[in-house]
């Protein structure tokens, strides 16, 4: 079907309206016989752009001890280098948006492929501190793309039952790249490991050949032919797509109605709501520490008091993996909000535990075996809340909130507010624990009651709503249905 055939030729006066939805047609997303094979194949290739974010994040933990020594760098170097990541992502999270809109969500995971690419390299034959960041620093321009861009894919060419479940895949992949870093940087240099961030950008340049490009952006560029195939490519070629494709194409002739939308605009009335979610649940997913804790998880154990640290930052990477899958399995079921709020309750209780070790410790009465597992059990507690849903749903519900002209400049927006928390917090994370090591948990254990009381009073429940559909919710109310 063409636009033409669905739509008012304004030049033309003509109006073809050849497309009638019957209240019962079932929906290409509710019908079972799709092309599910492609929507999964699709989302494997986004998601390698996750597994590279994990990637990313997880070289400084277990390369912290053996960097420093080789290039003989003091503490506040590494800190640079562990951090640096975070103020390449601020750029890339800055014109994310602008990026994905103008050459496409495949073109912007090409792009961030290729930057990743050049910063590993960097880092494998760094010699000296300032190349070390530079490649660093690129990983991270990368990673703030495919922070954007890989959820808000999964979400545009995901069927609506299947959503929730596939868009936590990419934070599924998120752990499983850090794990694995962390696995592999046990037993291996911190070059030969650099050169195994390079993997997962070479099956994305190679699978993105054989995808389709997202049907919502092809439609809002006008490309509709290729809209066409896109759409039956990813739901069967013998399915009855007409009445997902009409919601999609009346969603993006409302679109061409709408001025368009600047950074400046967020600060409307009209997106207040969608802003202050996205934007809160980045700040109360960075700010509980995660990216503290993850960056310098080697470290931590050392100071609990794990002759290696190494033998914490193995159970640390295995324990996320299966608790991030529960995760996904839950989010179509449980819906977004519970899995948030049990996940900020057991995060605040596991920066409970591991606070109260820390201030035991300095009590010589108590045994130091005692206060050596209460520390390791609030770390493992605390990832094991994180992963469960503050790392996978803020990502997931920012993909689904944003109207679609306005998905680009408000996804930038929350992207770059999560790169900014990640940085302070893993910059000052070492100069926090010097400080008071009881303290930084005691901080952070208090955003995850401020996450909790925020999930109850502001965030919506979008499990089971099409894309349309939730704005249509925005737009119809000047709150949500939070039922």
């Amino acid at each position: 079907m063409a636009a033409g055939d669905l739509y008012e030729d304004v030049e033309n006066g003509l109006e073809t309206p050849l497309i009638k939805l019957a209240a019962d047609e079932p929906t290409a997303a509710d019908q079972s016989n799709g092309s599910i094979g492609m929507v999964l194949l699709t989302t494997f290739v986004a998601v390698c752009g996750s597994f590279e974010f994990g990637s990313c994040v997880g070289y400084s933990s277990p390369t912290q001890s053996a960097i420093r020594d080789d290039l003989d760098l003091s503490l506040s170097q590494f800190s640079m280098f562990g951090s640096i990541i975070t103020i390449g992502a601020m750029i890339g999270a800055i014109t994310s948006g602008r990026v994905a809109d103008f050459i496409g969500r495949k073109g912007a995971m090409r792009l961030s492929a290729l930057f990743c690419i050049t910063g590993w390299l960097a880092v494998y034959f760094s010699k000296e501190a300032w190349t070390l960041d530079s490649g660093r620093f690129f990983t991270g321009y990368g990673i703030g793309i495919f922070s954007y861009v890989v959820p808000v894919f999964i979400a545009e060419i995901a069927p609506k039952n299947l959503r929730g479940g596939l868009a936590t895949l990419n934070q599924l992949m998120i752990v499983c790249g850090s794990s694995v870093a962390f696995i592999i940087g046990a037993t291996v240099s911190w070059r030969t490991l650099a050169l195994t961030g390079l993997l997962p950008c070479f099956f994305i340049l190679t699978g993105l050949f054989f995808i389709p490009e997202s049907p919502r952006w092809l439609a809002k560029v006008g490309r509709w032919k290729e809209f066409e195939t896109a759409l039956h490519t990813l739901r069967g070629k013998d399915t009855d797509v007409s009445r997902e494709a009409a919601e999609i194409q009346a969603s993006i002739d409302d679109l061409h109605n709408l001025p368009k939308v600047r950074m400046l605009d967020l600060l409307d009335a009209k997106y207040a709501r969608p802003v202050i979610i996205g934007v809160g649940l980045m700040v109360f997913q960075q700010f509980s520490g995660i990216n503290g804790i993850g960056f310098y998880s080697t470290q931590l154990f050392v100071e609990a008091g794990l002759s290696s640290g190494k033998i914490g930052t193995i159970a640390y990477a295995i324990i996320q993996v299966p608790v991030t899958m529960v995760g996904a399995l839950l989010m179509d079921r449980s819906g977004r909000r519970p899995l948030l709020m049990v996940s900020a309750a057991g995060m605040t209780l596991g920066c409970l535990m591991t606070g109260t070790s820390f201030l035991l410790k300095q009590d010589l009465s108590w045994s130091p075996e005692l206060v050596l597992i209460l520390a390791v059990s609030g770390v493992l507690v605390y990832i094991t809340a994180f992963s469960i849903g503050m790392g996978a749903v803020p990502w997931v519900i920012m993909s689904e909130i944003f109207p679609l002209h306005v998905k680009g400049v408000g996804g930038s927006i929350v992207v770059l507010v999560n790169w900014l928390g990640a940085w302070l917090v893993s910059y000052t994370f070492n100069y926090l624990m010097s400080w008071s090591s009881t303290g930084i948990f005691a901080i952070y254990g208090g955003f995850g009651v401020m996450t909790i009381v925020f999930v109850a009073k502001i965030v919506p429940e979008t499990k089971g709503r099409t894309l349309e559909e939730i704005q249509a919710s925005i737009n119809s109310s000047p709150k949500f249905d939070l039922n």
